[in-house]
């Protein structure tokens, strides 16, 4: 397997994974999959990843901003999404963990996410890779007719952002 990094010209590859998101209704709160630019401007210019086996891509991740603060230049917010036919075979566990590498060397001292409470699978791969939940926000959007709840996860580094 292989990483690259995101780019136009694989981005077609990560908006069929993205539409699979959104397809299933518990990935994302998003209906329609954003065009190269409109991904481009929400997400940070490291920390676009792609993984491919052989030549197919399997899954992506990537970070965003959460704030055009100042103060929170080191916290941003993870996204990741892996091919339906992909999952359960590590191919999370490998991006999230290349992700944390990427978000640590640019100087990231917290990650964070938001996961939808029907996605224990995200939930569990986010704990393994050393999220914890912080809380929940309840009926926070609705999805096709439902409220739904998202649970509130983050990784401090023990790498950035520590004092001596």
């Amino acid at each position: 397997m292989n990483f690259h990094t995101i780019t136009t010209y694989n981005y077609p590859k990560v908006a069929q994974i993205y539409q699979a998101g959104i397809d299933s209704e518990n990935a994302t709160f998003e209906v329609n999959v954003p065009t190269y630019q409109e991904w481009d401007q929400k997400h940070l210019p490291f920390g676009r990843i792609a993984l491919f086996d052989k030549n197919k891509m399997v899954g992506w991740a990537s970070l965003s901003r959460v704030s055009q603060r100042e103060v929170y230049n080191g916290v941003a917010e993870v996204s990741i999404y892996i091919a339906p036919n992909q999952q359960r075979k590590g191919i999370g566990t490998l991006l999230l963990q290349k992700l944390i590498e990427e978000s640590e060397s640019n100087g990231i001292w917290t990650l964070q996410c938001g996961i939808m409470r029907e996605n224990k699978a995200s939930i569990g791969l986010h704990k393994k890779c050393g999220f914890r939940e912080i809380g929940y926000r309840e009926k926070i959007a609705e999805l096709h007719g439902v409220w739904r709840d998202n649970i509130l996860m983050e990784r401090r580094s023990k790498k950035i952002g520590r004092s001596s």
